[in-house]
């Protein structure tokens, strides 16, 4: 009797110990990470309607909105695969290849700037980007609106979506719905329910990967509701990673702000849905989670995590991994007469 008490003692004892240390581990992520809102986020200066919601998810998957008819953003920001296109560098007009990695479209509302230098201020702006690309999707703002206007479907889908205003197809009001569309890409993840309080959406490894990512100061730029997408920092701050991980040719936030300060400076990737979204960082050149994580801890934090410490790592990250929203296939708007061609074939 006196065995068994102690046994049930000890497990008690361990059991307490244990909930113990999961509510510690949960209140210190607290102070760096927030969980995915349950609302759709709201914008100051663009209301999000439904209406708004359903026009932008049609320009989304537009492939008119490009000059050659081809491509639309779900072209590189694929929703099916993970918001990104799982290539090195994106394919665009004529096919040519552009110079960075493209970042997913998930939940990139929640990032403080968009693209990775972060040179548009929201996803308003972003929007209107690679729209005039060259190496993208190679239109003007001009011939977006004459492509929509020659849609009746689409004039009418406007002036729902903008109420009240008296020429409503603009190239601002477009980029304005696929703002409003893109915000209601978000993905709770188990990692989300963790910190809202189920214990047991986390497995042991993913919190024990937890634990290293904090305690090894990973979370210095990779905090927030976006595990990242906060801040811009220099890539390589303990030691630079070779050509291949860092072109040297594409010096970041340089090109923007063309401060010294600011050359092979990037915004810090967001880390949610990392675990589908390779290759990694803005070249691209990385294919491999595991590998990533170890080039990140080398370059950035100077350490070197074993290898046990690294798959803790892996498997918190894919704990970031979260549902997709359910995605029907938008029917486009037919052509008109008046509907311009396609200029710049691909295919000549």
């Amino acid at each position: 009797m006196n065995y068994l008490l102690t046994s049930l003692v000890t497990a008690g004892c361990l059991f307490a110990g244990s909930v113990y240390a999961q509510e510690d581990l949960r209140s210190e992520a607290l102070d760096m990470f927030q969980p995915v809102p349950s609302t759709v986020p709201s914008f100051k200066n663009n209301p999000v309607t439904p209406e708004k919601i359903e026009l932008g998810k049609a320009l989304f998957f537009d492939p008119r909105m490009s000059a050659s008819g081809v491509f639309s953003c779900n072209s590189c920001h694929n929703l099916a695969t993970g918001g990104d296109d799982n290539m090195s560098t994106s394919i665009g007009h004529g096919w040519q290849k552009g110079p960075r990695n493209s970042p997913t479209v998930l939940n990139s509302v929640f990032n403080e700037a968009q693209f990775w230098d972060g040179r548009a201020a929201d996803l308003a702006e972003q929007a209107k980007g690679p729209v005039q690309a060259s190496v993208e999707m190679a239109n003007t703002p001009e011939n977006v609106v004459r492509t929509l206007n020659s849609m009746p479907h689409y004039v009418g889908w406007f002036q729902e979506a903008f109420p009240g205003e008296g020429e409503p197809v603009t190239f601002d009001n477009f980029a304005k719905a696929i703002e409003a569309y893109e915000a209601t890409l978000i993905t709770p993840a188990p990692f989300d329910a963790w910190l809202n309080g189920d214990d047991n959406a986390l497995s042991e490894p993913q919190k024990a990967g937890l634990r290293v990512f904090m305690d090894a100061g990973c979370t210095a730029c990779h905090n927030g509701v976006n595990v990242g997408g906060q801040g811009y920092y220099p890539f390589g701050l303990v030691e630079k990673p070779g050509a291949d991980v860092l072109p040297e040719g594409d010096k970041g936030r340089f090109a923007v702000t063309e401060t010294a300060d600011d050359e092979y400076v990037f915004r810090a990737s967001p880390l949610r849905n990392i675990a589908v979204t390779a290759p990694y960082f803005h070249s691209g050149i990385v294919w491999d989670l595991r590998t990533a994580v170890e080039i990140m801890a080398s370059s950035q934090l100077g350490a070197e995590l074993t290898e046990e410490e690294v798959d803790d790592v892996v498997a918190f990250l894919e704990a970031l991994t979260g549902q997709v929203p359910e995605v029907t296939y938008p029917v486009l708007p037919p052509e008109t007469a008046t509907t311009p061609r396609p200029t710049g074939a691909v295919l000549e």
